[in-house]
């Protein structure tokens, strides 16, 4: 049911991040990348919510975490493949 979806619907601006003391336009296109990475490691036919609910929670939980300044950019992509894989095993369980 992705098709019935828009990953631009996602995606962050530097106002959308709040403040990073400086750091915004940074952390808005770390984050912007992650959502596209997540985007295509989501199976087309996963049902609207859950593909809401697991792209909602990336910035749920990285939401004032330095790691979007600090980590190395495959280190925020590995941690998305792993917050996908177990956000899905939940949801199918």
């Amino acid at each position: 049911m992705k098709d019935l979806l828009n990953v631009q619907d996602y995606l962050f601006s530097t106002a959308d991040v709040g403040d990073w003391e400086g750091e915004e336009e940074h952390v808005a296109e770390t984050l912007n990348e992650l959502i596209h990475f997540a985007w295509q490691q989501l199976p087309d036919d996963l049902e609207c919510e859950i593909i809401d609910n697991v792209i909602n929670g990336i910035w749920e939980h990285l939401r004032g975490d330095l790691a979007l300044l600090e980590a190395e950019f495959e280190e925020l992509t590995d941690w998305v493949t792993h917050y996908i894989q177990s956000s899905l095993d939940e949801q199918m369980s």
